[in-house]
């Protein structure tokens, strides 16, 4: 009877754990277009191949983020060394990330997003690296900049 009972807890878990995974989108026009229809802010996590995966491993892959971030923000997911996206689309990452003043990867960029007059907007909060202390120490400083203090 232990045995059914640890199996059916490891299935459980995993179902849940796989609820829990958080939805990155990767093209920017979706992610803005999100934001606007929901009223919500935007993160823009920009990363390329061979860069720290800290900030991955420690705050996006925890519950707190995970929970945190369902509910207040749209997540764009930006690999600047994606091999599948086209080269226009390359391109248009590239001047977003020169345009929010990105020096190094990865690094995360809390801003608005609207369309009006079918012309995409985005307007940069703030900067957000990778500190140690945690997922909720790193989710109290993105409110602080999203709340404009």
């Amino acid at each position: 009877m232990t045995p059914k009972l640890l199996i059916l807890l490891f299935f459980l878990g995993s179902f849940f754990l796989q609820a829990q995974n958080l939805v990155w989108k990767t093209n920017m026009n979706d992610a803005i277009k999100m934001c606007d229809d929901e009223r919500k802010p935007l993160l823009i996590f920009f990363t390329a191949s061979g860069t720290s995966q800290k900030i991955q491993n420690e705050i996006f892959a925890t519950p707190d983020f995970m929970d945190w971030s369902s509910e207040n923000i749209i997540l764009l997911k930006l690999d600047l060394s994606d091999p599948s996206i086209s080269s226009e689309e390359k391109e248009q990452n590239v001047k977003l990330k020169e345009a929010l003043g990105i020096d190094e990867l990865p690094q995360v960029c809390l801003a608005t997003a609207s369309i009006r007059r079918n012309k995409p907007t985005i307007n940069k909060l703030g900067l957000l690296e990778y500190k140690m202390g945690g997922a909720k120490k790193w989710i109290s400083e993105a409110k602080i900049i999203l709340r404009g203090e």
